[in-house]
């Protein structure tokens, strides 16, 4: 068990203090336990701390065993060290442990003479940024993250925005060495006006001027941006686009919840922390282009590209089975990694169809409803009825192919994908679903569910397949993962076989 105290400002020098630092009343905590503050103290002496260094208590953790934690940060010569803090953590008998000491400067050979004057470093910060309410200035070191450097440290608090802007100004060249805000922001929940699933409730993030559309409740986080101008969505009220194509903001509201729902999808279904396993789901640019008529993903960008098609044929292609689509693409790539080309260059598009469709399905919505086609919400009204694939019947397009042949390797990856695609609808909902899936060898096959062959197909691709894998092998990898679910000569496991047999692949 962890006993922690959390103590404000105590100053316990080793060089003299300042007389304003003298001045200060003691912290009531600190004071309690002076003999674990005095002995941090000691202990850093000649390993942090210099004769030229102030040290000051700031919080006191004491272990149920007795070891001891204080945390000090640190003045050089009078002046403010930023990123100069430390620990100094003793065992119960008081002897040193160890140090926590970023800090491994020496800061004496520093000259800390300033070649701006303070109000020159104001005036510089104000050429930079927006500085309102009360602005004040500090003269520190900065040693955070970077060699120490003198620099004035500029603040604008205006909690009518809110803003605390920190500002740290070169003390002698006038560069902006670096900036943050404090006021620091917190997730929220926006109401988005989408394309195609209606009125839904996004993620966002709480900033200084009011929103963006950035999701940090959900892994290491991800957000949406106007490709046009390579910014995140921001919005005054929390109410994002209008519905229409008339609002860029409506396309992007589809988008940050198709990337909030897959993400959820992997999460909750297979317990995938985002795309890379890791957290991170990488983010979508929407308006993609002049009349694109596609959407990708891009690995060296981690991230999705939607285009707003032509108008004609496609509108914006954000609808939530194209974007479990296009991340579904990042998933394969940290997984088996199958290859762009040839029979593995199908199974990859199928794989991102497969998921794409039960991501569609996992959101429920009732303006989108699960299906196994693909794309059909970016269709314009004059083309309704369309879909870029069908599950069920893939040559149903024009192009993909049903059933397996030896030469389906040479197919654009986007028509030979359909075999899978065929496998996959056959396994889940059977050759006499809703709607009906012709077989390949006349067979018919009662399907197990989507929720086992969506389990099927994720453990196939993460444990067995490879970068080569082919349609054989799919087959393989496939019957491994229901044997491993399911057992050997269950249900599930014969009905893989089966319906891999009813689009010709044995």
């Amino acid at each position: 068990m962890v006993r922690s105290w959390m103590v404000c400002v105590c100053t316990v020098a080793v060089a003299a203090c300042s007389s304003s630092q003298q001045s200060q009343p003691p912290n009531p905590v600190v004071v309690q336990y002076p003999q674990q503050v005095s002995r941090a103290l000691s202990n850093a002496q000649g390993k942090v701390l210099t004769p030229q260094d102030e040290a000051r208590a700031t919080s006191v953790v004491l272990d149920a065993d007795g070891a001891e934690h204080v945390r000090f940060n640190r003045n050089h010569r009078g002046l403010r060290v930023i990123g100069g803090d430390f620990v100094v953590h003793n065992n119960a008998n008081g002897t040193l442990k160890e140090l926590s000491a970023p800090l491994t400067y020496d800061l004496s050979r520093m000259d800390i003479r300033p070649g701006l004057s303070e109000r020159d470093a104001i005036e510089t910060a104000r050429k930079m940024a927006s500085l309102t309410g009360n602005v004040s200035s500090e003269l520190v070191i900065l040693a955070h993250e970077r060699a120490p450097a003198l620099a004035y440290e500029v603040i604008s608090e205006d909690l009518s925005v809110p803003q605390e802007l920190h500002l740290l100004v070169d003390a002698r060249t006038g560069a902006l060495l670096d900036k943050w805000d404090r006021i620091e922001t917190t997730a929220a929940i926006g109401t988005g006006n989408s394309l195609y699933v209606g009125t839904v409730s996004i993620a966002t993030n709480s900033i200084a001027s009011g929103f963006e559309m950035r999701d940090v409740t959900r892994g290491n986080g991800f957000y949406t941006i106007d490709a046009s101008t390579n910014a995140i969505f921001t919005d005054a009220d929390n109410v994002w686009g209008n519905g229409t194509n008339s609002d860029r903001a409506s396309a992007g509201v589809d988008a940050h919840y198709g990337l909030m729902k897959t993400y959820d999808y992997y999460k909750n279904v297979h317990g995938r922390n985002g795309i890379d396993n890791a957290g991170n789901t990488g983010y979508s640019r929407v308006h993609y282009g002049t009349n694109y008529n596609n959407a990708y993903w891009y690995d060296p960008c981690f991230c999705m590209t939607y285009g707003d098609g032509d108008g004609s044929y496609f509108s914006p292609l954000v609808s939530l089975d194209v974007a479990g689509h296009e991340m579904t693409h990042g998933v394969t790539s940290r997984t088996a990694g199958l290859i762009y080309s040839g029979e593995s260059g199908g199974l990859n598009e199928a794989t991102s169809d497969i998921f794409g469709s039960m991501t569609e399905f996992y959101a429920n919505s009732v303006n989108d409803p699960g299906d196994y086609l693909i794309g059909e919400k970016v269709y314009t009204p004059s083309k309704s009825g369309d879909a870029l694939r069908y599950m069920y019947n893939p040559s149903k397009d024009g192009a993909s192919v049903n059933c397996w042949y030896s030469g389906v390797g040479s197919l654009d990856v986007h028509y030979s994908s359909g075999i899978a695609n065929h496998f996959f609808y056959l396994l889940a909902v059977g050759s006499n679903g809703s709607p009906a899936s012709p077989t390949c060898n006349g067979s018919v096959v009662t399907g197990i569910g989507r929720f086992a062959a969506e389990k099927i197909w994720y453990r196939a691709l993460t444990v067995y397949m490879t970068s080569s894998t082919n349609y054989a092998g799919a087959r393989a990898a496939s019957l491994s993962a229901a044997n491993d679910l399911y057992g050997v000569g269950s249900t599930q496991s014969n009905t893989v076989a089966a319906a891999w047999s009813a689009v010709n692949v044995n």
